[in-house]
């Protein structure tokens, strides 16, 4: 039997006021603790909304990285993903509305990978065709760069 995947599904999950500070955030069964730092008046239990939203690009460069090179039949021997994102806190400070709150964002990807110098063209194509975070970081307006540092497995083996 054909199963067929769904185009559109329905996320739905739900947030608990813990405090002013800590929501408590359930999807699937798990939950999620989204806090401020203790200088902000939290807890620190948790990364800040912001750092969370932060933190879901560098997951689904991840995710959709390693959905890609697989496809393409490689796969990634390793692959760090560091952040590197200018905030501008006025908004959240209550101070002055900002537009783009994030002006730019850096993504250092250091990946060790036997690829061609093509087929790491067509990932990167790829990526930001179908990375759903970063397309919708770009279309806020965050500049958005991505920089890639690749080491051949075969090279890392020396």
């Amino acid at each position: 039997m054909l199963v067929r995947e769904k185009k559109t599904i329905r996320m739905r999950m739900q947030g608990v006021a813990a405090s002013h500070a800590r929501t408590d955030v359930s999807i699937r069964g798990l939950t999620k603790v989204i806090d401020e730092p203790v200088e902000r008046g939290g807890s620190n239990m948790g990364m800040s909304p912001t750092e969370t939203f932060a933190a879901s690009l560098i997951g689904c460069t991840n995710v959709i990285s390693q959905k890609i090179a697989h496809r393409m039949g490689i796969e990634f021997a390793s692959m760090t993903v560091r952040l590197d994102a200018e905030f501008d806190r006025r908004g959240v400070t209550l101070a002055q509305d900002v537009a783009v709150p994030f002006p730019s964002m850096t993504l250092q990807m250091d990946v060790t990978i036997d690829a061609t110098s093509e087929q790491m063209a067509q990932l990167q194509m790829e990526l930001a065709m179908y990375c759903p975070i970063a397309k919708l970081i770009r279309a806020s307006g965050t500049v958005l760069t991505e920089v890639w540092t690749i080491t051949p497995t075969t090279q890392a083996a020396c």
